[in-house]
């Protein structure tokens, strides 16, 4: 008997392969999916600009890097003796509004220079409520916990966010023709918008990128929401405070897009790697000295080489090198002991 909802997602036309450059950028969720490509080796730019939900600020951030426009002026804001901004997260502060001027400018050349050498960027849109500052007119990122007083909440009209999103594809495909973007809804509900807005919030979204995908064959989408809306659809599949994905479900939504997006080699990689993972977390129950495990290492160092050849492994064999050495250092020790 079958007792949800299971489906697979539709293959990407274009598949992630062992060199495939990546950008993540939006919700908390392209934190999690850009840790999860890192952790196979993959070189990502995980969310340079810090978590950022709505789709409005997403568009306005990528076409300010890519176009080498400065941050607002207008938008630095100071609290509590650091400096902040509200294009960006609170992750990106400094001790004065000169060092965060610099600090974000570096931020946006990295990231434009990042995006015109990717093969893919991946958004995660979280919501389509946005706080807009009062006197400014300005949609912010984040309110940087200043006064409530300040800003205006509303649900951002879907022609609207059609344009901001139909231009900022436009200037991405500009400066990287060869770029495929994925778009996805990120599986987290705001429910301090309220349950009932974020339903409309989500719906808003998944309408426009429903809408993205079918006008653009070099974007595509990834069912995110769906997956945890209509196939795990259960509160186990969550964290304590029955709002965020837990490890689990994360897990899951990982598999899934490993499943549609990777290509077969870096599928078979993902296997090998994952082996190889458990061996470096292995520890001796005998002793470091012994030469079953001076063999152990020495296969695995083996193994670290080959793989070198096609992606950074270099912190692990440093390790493996370390305690091969660790472990001649303590049987030398051990061989003068018994002489001494």
């Amino acid at each position: 008997m079958q007792f949800h909802t299971e489906f697979s997602p539709e293959s990407l036309p274009h598949r992630m392969g062992l060199n495939s450059r990546i950008v993540t950028i939006g919700s908390c969720f392209a934190d999690v999916m850009g840790r999860r490509l890192t952790d196979y080796k993959l070189p990502v730019l995980i969310n340079p600009f810090g978590t950022i939900f709505n789709p409005v600020s997403i568009a306005k951030l990528v076409t300010m890097a890519l176009r080498g426009v400065s941050p607002d002026e207008d938008s630095y804001v100071e609290r509590n003796g650091a400096w902040f901004h509200y294009d960006f997260h609170s992750s990106l502060w400094a001790k004065s509004q000169a060092e965060l001027r610099d600090k974000l400018t570096a931020c946006l050349t990295h990231t434009a220079d990042a995006i015109r050498k990717a093969d893919f960027l991946f958004i995660t849109l979280g919501s389509a409520v946005v706080y807009r500052h009062i006197k400014t007119g300005k949609v912010v990122a984040n309110c940087h916990k200043m006064p409530g007083s300040l800003f205006e909440k509303y649900l951002y009209q879907i022609d609207h966010l059609r344009d901001e999103l139909a231009h900022l594809l436009k200037t991405v495909h500009k400066a990287n023709p060869k770029l495929n973007v994925l778009l996805t809804v990120s599986p987290v509900r705001h429910t301090r918008d309220t349950l009932p807005l974020n339903s409309v919030s989500k719906s808003t979204l998944r309408v426009l990128t429903h809408e993205l995908t079918t006008w653009n064959d070099w974007v595509s989408y990834f069912p995110a929401y769906e997956f945890m809306m209509d196939d795990l659809r259960d509160y186990r599949f969550y964290e304590a405070d029955m709002i965020h994905p837990n490890a689990q479900a994360h897990d899951y939504l990982f598999a899934k897009f490993t499943e549609c997006a990777f290509d077969v080699e870096l599928r078979n990689f993902m296997a090998e790697w994952s082996q190889i993972t458990k061996s470096l977390a292995h520890r001796p129950l005998y002793g470091t000295d012994s030469p079953a495990h001076f063999q152990f290492l020495t296969k695995l160092m083996v193994q670290l080489e080959a793989i070198a050849k096609h992606a950074d492994v270099s912190a692990e064999l440093a390790e493996v090198r370390s305690r091969l050495k660790q472990g001649e250092s303590v049987e030398r020790q051990e061989g003068e002991k018994e002489f001494a």
